[in-house]
């Protein structure tokens, strides 16, 4: 059967893949367009399955809402131009979606989930990796109810946080949200702080005090002191608040009435080690068949 443009350029359309790689799905179809679909979503999972153990450090943090709910999702690629891919911001903005709409507690149990297109999270993100020719991974996920007023900011695509606040008001949900996506808290206040890290730091501090060669009861005031300030700048109402540095974010809730109840803050690819390329040793392993 002869193979037109137009047919190339339908299967092209519908399945994102290259010009040569319809027209081959065509041909071993015998021109049968959803047999070739069929075709190339395998091979898709064939060249999704090749790039999984690629690391993938990059990408998006989306964040989607509704009234008092929130979710927000990391989906990673492996490179900073395919997170800008559009059809990579379109798979990652209704994976979000999906996870608001549902009730998935995990990655594992997203794969399953059904996009509005009708594919499920886990065929889309296959597909997504034939097209763009890199790993693509969703990372994470959580969800948030907040009490009485949910403050969400993104910092591009990269940093996202949510929160929740009993008392306040809409305004002041975002301002602390936008103040945790900038400042990275560890917890909302000295009752959050694993105890095991605070006493890492009271014993890094002591030592420290110590060489200072200073009688104990100054020492100990210098500890003491030293961990009043750790704990300031890792908790939430214990930092100067970023729109006004001359006011901690603890004595802006009070002013306001509020408390925060809980927040999540991601930052693409944290955690995450990114292998180092070495392209001449990379060559060398290609020219002697290694």
């Amino acid at each position: 059967m002869s193979i037109s443009a137009s047919m190339v350029k339908e299967l092209r359309e519908r399945t994102g893949a290259g010009m040569m790689e319809c027209k081959k799905a065509l041909v071993e179809t015998d021109g049968d367009m959803d047999s070739a679909v069929e075709l190339l979503r395998k091979s898709g999972q064939a060249k999704a399955d090749k790039k999984s153990g690629r690391v993938a450090a990059d990408g998006r943090v989306v964040i989607a809402t509704d009234g008092l709910q929130a979710a927000m999702i990391e989906i990673n690629s492996e490179t900073d131009f395919v997170a800008k891919d559009e059809n990579f911001v379109g798979y990652a903005d209704a994976v979000g979606a999906a996870v608001l709409a549902s009730d998935v507690a995990d990655v594992d149990a997203l794969a399953t989930e059904t996009l509005a297109d009708g594919r499920t999270v886990e065929t889309a993100r296959t597909e997504l990796v034939a097209k763009v020719g890199e790993n693509i991974s969703v990372r994470r996920l959580t969800r948030l109810v907040a009490a009485d007023h949910l403050g969400s900011y993104a910092h591009g695509a990269r940093i996202g946080a949510i929160v929740s606040l009993k008392g306040g008001d809409d305004e002041l949900a975002r301002d602390i949200a936008m103040h945790i996506a900038a400042t990275n808290p560890v917890c909302v206040d000295e009752d959050g702080v694993p105890a095991d890290v605070l006493e890492s730091e009271r014993r890094i501090f002591a030592e420290q005090a110590a060489e200072s060669g200073k009688p104990p009861e100054i020492v100990e005031k210098m500890v003491t002191g030293r961990v009043a300030k750790f704990l300031k700048e890792i908790t939430l109402v214990g930092q100067p608040f970023v729109k006004d540095p001359d006011i901690a974010v603890g004595k802006l809730l009070k002013n306001a009435g509020a408390e925060v109840t809980g927040f999540v803050r991601y930052e693409v690819g944290e955690g995450i080690e990114k292998k180092e390329e070495n392209f001449a040793e990379e060559v060398l392993k290609q020219v002697q068949g290694g």
